[in-house]
């Protein structure tokens, strides 16, 4: 097997409890918010715990809400709180379905050049030859190099 489809199979692996399982939704306030109020904690006792100024622990929870803290500063203080952060960009379904989809868009889009320039001959083809023409071209694309399926103009 190689190396590719090895990494593919791996990440898909991991996370794939991930991609079926809905996270919890963020609280209005941002988890930093929550979890300190869930603790009986002040804004100035989790500030003293940081070891940063009242007004920046305030901003940032509004950003953590605002979902534009930073990752090292949010560890920060989620440590403060005896918590962590846990990290990971979740696709939205497993990562060798899309391998497919971005291979079969492609192999439309050249089956669906030819057929129209056949019907503009009048030598239109059928859907069932169409549709093994795709299955052909996309088996052709998923055993050659996986990065030309993302070159911007396929």
């Amino acid at each position: 097997m190689d190396s590719n489809k090895l990494r593919l199979e791996q990440t898909d692996a991991i996370l794939g409890d991930l991609v079926a399982r809905a996270l919890p939704p963020t609280p209005a306030g941002g988890w930093l918010r929550a979890i300190r109020q869930a603790l009986g904690m002040t804004t100035r006792q989790l500030a003293a715990r940081v070891g940063v100024q009242l007004s920046t622990l305030l901003a940032a929870e509004r950003n953590e809400a605002a979902g534009t803290i930073g990752l090292n500063q949010l560890r920060r203080i989620a440590a403060a709180l005896d918590c962590e952060v846990r990290y990971v960009v979740v696709p939205r379904e497993p990562l060798k379905k899309r391998l497919e989809k971005r291979a079969e868009e492609i192999a439309r889009r050249r089956t669906g050049d030819v057929a129209h320039s056949m019907a503009l001959e009048a030598q239109a083809t059928s859907e069932q030859f169409r549709d093994t023409q795709v299955a052909q071209i996309k088996e052709e694309l998923l055993r050659g190099r996986w990065s030309k399926l993302w070159e911007p103009g396929r």
